[in-house]
C-alpha cells in the first residue's frame, strides 16, 4: 500500500504538541524561497525551525546568491509567529561534482537526482544530529517534479544511520501545498527559477526551449 506521507506528518504534529505548548525543534533543508514559502507558513505554526540551505548542486554561483537573497527576503517579510534562523554553509559545488561524475548524461529526475537529494540530506541529518535538533525535513518533497517517495525514503535510512534526530515526513505539494507556494510566491514577489539548478538540469530545459522554438 503507498504511503500517505502527509497524514503520517498530521500524526505526528497532534502528537507532538506539548501541553505547555512547547515546540520540537525541526532542521528544515531548504532548496529555495518558494518551495520554503508554504512550508514555513504551516510547520512554524507547529515547531521551532532553523532552515538549512545548503545546495551545492546550484550553477552558477550567482544563481546559488540570489536564491539566498530571495530566502533571506521571505523569512523578513513573512508574518511568521517565530524566528525563523537560516544556516548557510559555504557555496562548494565540488561536493555535488565529485558525488554525481559518472552521472551526467542521466536526465533530470533520475538517479543523479536521488544522489543530489541524499548529498543535501546527508548534510541536514550531520547539522541536525550536532546540533540537538529532534526533527529534520526537506522543502523538496512540494515540488510536482521531485519524488516525494525517494527523498523520504533516503530521510528515514539517514535518520537511521545517524540516530537521536528524527525524520519528518512530507509530501508537501499534498492539500494544495504546490499551488499554496505559487500563490505565496506571487504575494513575495519571489523569484522562481525555470531549472531545477545544476548545470545539467539548466542546460536540459535550455535544450527542450530550443527544441521547442524550432518546431
Amino acid at each position: 500500500m503507498k504511503r500517505n506521507y502527509s497524514k503520517e506528518l498530521e500524526i505526528i504534529i497532534k502528537e507532538s504538541s506539548g501541553e505547555k505548548g512547547d515546540k520540537p525543534k525541526l532542521l528544515i533543508h531548504s532548496c529555495c524561497a518558494p518551495c520554503s514559502s508554504y512550508v514555513l507558513e504551516y510547520l512554524s505554526q507547529h515547531f521551532d525551525i532553523t532552515l538549512l540551505y545548503y545546495n551545492p548542486n546550484i550553477s552558477p554561483k550567482s544563481e546559488f546568491k540570489y536564491r539566498v537573497s530571495e530566502l533571506k527576503r521571505l523569512v523578513s517579510e513573512m508574518p511568521l509567529n517565530t524566528n525563523i534562523d537560516i544556516v548557510i554553509p559555504e557555496y562548494n559545488d565540488r561536493e555535488f561534482y565529485d558525488e554525481v561524475k559518472g552521472m551526467e548524461d542521466i536526465s533530470e529526475g533520475g538517479e543523479r537526482c536521488f544522489k543530489c537529494y541524499e548529498i543535501r540530506l546527508r548534510k541536514a541529518v550531520q547539522y541536525a544530529s550536532e546540533n540537538g535538533f529532534e526533527y529534520f525535513t526537506t522543502t523538496l518533497s512540494i515540488s510536482p517534479y521531485k519524488n516525494a517517495e525517494k527523498l523520504n525514503e533516503i530521510g528515514e535510512r539517514l535518520a537511521g544511520e545517524y540516530g537521536g534526530v528524527k525524520w519528518l515526513p512530507s509530501d508537501f505539494k499534498k492539500k494544495n501545498g504546490y499551488k499554496r507556494s505559487i500563490e505565496l510566491s506571487r504575494i513575495y514577489n519571489l523569484y522562481r527559477q525555470d531549472y531545477c539548478g545544476c548545470a545539467f538540469s539548466k542546460t536540459e530545459r535550455e535544450n527542450k526551449n530550443t527544441a521547442g522554438t524550432n518546431e
